[in-house]
């Protein structure tokens, strides 16, 4: 294997000025750097950046844990975060901890051990209510989830705020007997069942909340369940598109039909959810823009270590269709 010795005396220099070219070639006199270019061109050398990175004690590549790799809520998040990571020239680490706090803390050791920049994290419950963002090496920023008393960086979207909004837009429609599908084991789930409940609360209604393990085949159960019930709710406010989806499913298998015998919302606004023949409400996030903000707080952090923690809280936009258009 070719060594910056090889280079270097191929090209006949020091292996400090090999290094420079490597590094900062502006720094190279034109002649010098020509010659020491044409010598690693013609040995094919490739330079050892794991060593690189030790000498130089920063790491070039950044890393994004994400919850559910298969959500379309986190492609869209990690579109925008290796978008930016690109611009930057850093390389990305995707990891999927599947809701497992011992998946993710495997995780962020790798994180360690890799000597990454920084990292983005969409943390588990547990995860989060554990996490001590000075205990490690790299900045952290939180992305979707976060609590208030965490120390880091967090880009969120104003849960509560959406959950209420799209519970009230149900009672517009004539529905009262509003149940809930939530996510168990995150922070989204909790904030947007608090503002379906403060809906509620105005018109002196109970809430039905349901929560559930935030997975299609979950989400097909507890539907189900729901919807064989004595009292059959009049409407179903679900809290990600994971479990929108497995909702639907339940309902067309017990051969309902929205919104004629029964009303659907939903969080995210995934391209099923606008064809014709489903037509459903959802609360749409602007997932590009939190994965791109979370990754201009992360270089940000790079940048300027001492800076002060910063929260940032996104909008939700309601979507209304007619799976929530009322019983008439």
């Amino acid at each position: 294997m070719t060594s910056i010795k090889d280079v270097a005396q191929r090209a006949g220099v020091s292996t400090t000025t090999v290094s420079r070219v490597l590094g900062t070639p502006e720094a190279v006199r034109a002649p010098l750097r020509t010659r020491v270019e044409q010598a690693i061109a013609d040995l094919a050398y490739r330079p050892n950046l794991a060593a690189r990175r030790l000498r130089q004690r920063r790491a070039s590549l950044v890393g994004l844990i994400v919850s559910d790799i298969r959500s379309p809520f986190f492609t869209d998040v990690g579109r925008a975060v290796e978008d930016m990571a690109y611009r930057h020239g850093l390389r990305l680490i995707l990891c999927n901890s599947d809701e497992n706090p011992a998946k993710e803390q495997s995780y962020l050791e790798l994180m360690a051990d890799e000597q990454a920049s920084g990292v983005i994290l969409s943390p588990t419950m547990q995860g989060l209510q554990q996490l001590r963002p000075d205990a490690w090496s790299f900045p952290l920023v939180l992305v979707d989830r976060a609590l208030e008393n965490t120390r880091a960086d967090r880009v969120v979207l104003d849960n509560q705020a959406a959950a209420r909004r799209a519970t009230e837009h149900l009672l517009q429609s004539g529905y009262r007997r509003i149940a809930l599908l939530a996510g168990a084991h995150s922070t989204t789930g909790q904030q947007r069942h608090a503002g379906y409940v403060q809906a509620l609360a105005v018109h002196g209604l109970a809430p039905r909340p349901v929560w559930v393990e935030p997975t299609h085949a979950a989400g097909v159960k507890a539907a189900a369940g729901v919807l064989a019930a004595a009292e059959r709710p009049d409407a179903l406010l679900v809290t990600n598109g994971v479990l929108l989806l497995g909702a639907l499913q339940a309902i067309q298998a017990a051969g309902l039909r929205t919104p004629h015998d029964i009303g659907l919302a939903g969080f995210d606004n995934n391209d099923w959810t606008a064809l014709p023949a489903l037509d459903v409400t959802t609360v749409a996030q602007p997932t590009y823009d939190i994965g791109r903000t979370a990754a201009e707080l992360l270089l940000q952090r790079m940048q300027d270590p001492a800076r002060p923690v910063r929260q940032v809280v996104l909008e939700g936009a309601l979507v209304v269709r007619g799976s929530s258009a009322g019983r008439s």
